[in-house]
């Protein structure tokens, strides 16, 4: 009897192995933040029609198995092998803003990257003045204020400026007979670097069909980096932020400047 008890108890430590424990639930952790991160890859409506095409393409595929339907089958097997290339290619913006979200970690953005610096509290208050007085005249504007990495390639295809922010120059950039006044506007700590910058669109479906160009623009940029974003309606004078793929239209300017002044990294604190 007892040579079976001890038997009983070696076979249920071999079971019940605390290292071997300890690292399956760390797979398991781990793959369920992988899930997570791929559902919210797919939150936008664009990438859930994407995936329900593929869900519907491996039913096909499996009905005309099952109903021996040997060239449909054939052409459908075939066809899975580009699956890889067609699925990145598919949800190409879409991975790279998570991959880009991953360089939003505090330890690689301020050890690994270089980051802007922060504009000053007197510039904020200058980019606050100019963006009221363009919203009240139906001025359209779209300013760029960087806060993580730099936007080296962004301020390479616009014409550089390199002066001081302040509201009379952001209002004369957006005048309607300068030739800079379509594209956008980067700010850099307290200086704006450039003028007249091509931004990425956004390719998102969610975005409201009210919203124009540059609304789309400041979307996209906001999708690929870590900036903030001010758009200013030329058709019906309002204020929208764009920032981590999200838009907001601004209701009061004291939000605006409340937006302006916070650190990069406290929206994740308060979330």
């Amino acid at each position: 009897m007892n040579e079976v008890l001890n038997g009983l108890r070696i076979r249920l430590s071999e079971l019940w192995n605390p290292a071997d424990a300890l690292i399956n639930w760390i797979d398991i952790l781990l793959v369920t933040l992988i899930i997570f991160r791929l559902l919210k890859l797919v939150q936008g409506r664009r990438a859930w029609r994407i995936v329900f095409g593929a869900l519907a393409f491996v039913f096909v595929l499996l009905l005309s198995d099952f109903l021996h339907l040997r060239t449909l089958h054939y052409l459908l097997a075939q066809a899975t092998l580009l699956a890889p290339v067609a699925l990145v290619v598919l949800f190409l913006p879409e991975l790279r803003q998570a991959l880009e979200g991953l360089t939003r970690l505090g330890f690689w953005s301020e050890r690994l990257i270089p980051t802007s610096p922060f504009p000053s509290q007197v510039k904020v208050d200058e980019l606050v003045v100019a963006v009221e007085a363009m919203a009240k005249s139906h001025t359209g504007a779209l300013i760029v204020v960087e806060r993580g990495g730099r936007l080296d390639e962004v301020v390479a295809n616009g014409i550089a400026v390199n002066a001081q922010v302040s509201a009379p120059l952001l209002e004369a950039i957006f005048h309607g007979e300068n030739p800079l006044h379509d594209g956008a506007a980067v700010i850099r700590g307290n200086e704006i670097v450039a003028a007249g910058c091509r931004l990425p669109l956004s390719e998102s479906s969610s975005v409201d069909r009210n919203k124009h160009m540059r609304h789309r623009a400041g979307l996209g940029i906001s999708e690929q980096a870590d900036c903030l974003v001010v758009v200013v309606s030329e058709e019906r004078g309002k204020i929208s932020v764009a920032h981590e793929g999200k838009l907001t239209e601004i209701e009061h300017i004291q939000d605006l400047r409340s937006m302006l002044r916070r650190e990069p990294g406290q929206e994740e604190a308060k979330a």
